[in-house]
This record gives C-alpha cells, structure tokens and sequence, in this order.
C-alpha cells in the first residue's frame, strides 16, 4: 500500500506541455479511429492537436501540470511556418517555454515541501549509500536489512499519522509538506494509518 501512495504523491505533480485552441479553451483528449471495436485510442499529447483528420488545432502551448496548474504564459503555434499536412510532432517546434515554466512551477512546490534537518538528510544518503554497497557485494543483507527498514517505516509513518491526526494538521498542509495534493496526501496518511 505505502509504495502504491509514494507513486500518488509524486503523480500529483507530473506535467506536460499544454495545448489552448483558438477559442482560449483547454481541449479534451483526442480520439483516432482505428477501425471497429470496443477499444478507441486517445492522446492528449500537444502533438495530436494538429487539426488533421477532424481533430482540435492547437493555437497555444503552455506547461500543465496534474496538480491543475496552468502556465501563465502562452507559446503560440506560428501555423504559417508549419506544414499542416503533416504530423505536429515530426515539426521543429520549440517546447523549451512550456517545459521551463513547468520547472519553475515543480521548483515552487519544492521551495514550499518541508525541509529535512541536515543530519536527517546525511543519515538518508549513508544509509543509501550502504544498502547500495551491500547490494552489490551481498545481495541477501541488502534484502533483510530493507525488510526490517520496511517494518520500521510503517512503524513510525503510524506514529506520524497518529500525531498528524491528533494534533489536527489540516490536509493543506500535510499536502504543502509532502509537496503534492490533498488527494494524495490523504491516501499517503492512510496508507499508514490503514496498512
């Protein structure tokens, strides 16, 4: 359970380059027709707005992010300059602006999550550092000793949980901490309240 809601906390900020039409709105996925059957494939991938085919044209490319942040900033599509008989993704299109905005988003969250002490931090890289040592020369003890570090994270992640939950800490800010979504959060949390 604990692995499957660290998986939730890093998704919630996962990002991608956007795509606004003409119009300013944000479009759905795009569906291809492949024929007939039960199973219709989708993309919302920049590059399927392309217009060809029936599809939406993308006016604008922006970085997006899982959390629902949208980049401020708007990268038009110079049309003119693009082939639109071919596909958008084989064009020389410049996602630079989009992708930087997103990292300065991800940079924000990080400035926001809780800061480890730094002997906590030290700790972390020796005990990396051992495990990975030892999975090289003795894989067996790298196994037992992370067995037993299993058991002993979802010991104290109880103890945290219980103290988050005792001491009130609204989910905002359990999800400002961890760097991710209420959503998330609140799984994360439960995954050791709940193992």
């Amino acid at each position: 359970m604990v692995d499957e809601t660290l998986k939730d906390l890093g998704a919630a900020h996962e990002g991608w380059v956007g795509v606004l039409l003409e119009d300013g709105s944000e479009p759905g996925p795009v569906y291809f027709d492949v024929g007939s059957g039960a199973h219709v494939p989708s993309s919302t991938e920049w590059h399927a707005y392309d217009g060809r085919f029936g599809r939406p044209k993308a006016a604008l490319l922006r970085g997006a992010c899982a959390c629902g942040w949208r980049g401020a900033a708007e990268y038009p599509l110079d049309w003119a300059a693009l082939d639109d008989q071919e596909p958008l993704y084989e064009a020389d299109v410049d996602l630079s602006g989009p992708i930087a905005d997103y990292h300065a988003h991800l940079a924000v969250i990080r400035d926001t999550a809780v800061r480890l002490p730094a002997p906590l931090l030290a700790l972390l890289a020796g005990l990396k550092e051992r495990l990975e040592t030892a999975a090289e020369k003795d894989p067996l003890v790298a196994l037992k000793a992370l067995a037993d570090l299993r058991h002993l994270i979802v010991e104290v992640g109880a103890d945290a949980a219980l103290a988050v939950q005792v001491g009130r800490i609204p989910i905002e800010t359990v999800a400002s901490a961890l760097g991710t979504s209420e959503r998330a959060a609140r799984r994360y949390l439960n995954g050791y309240r709940h193992p």
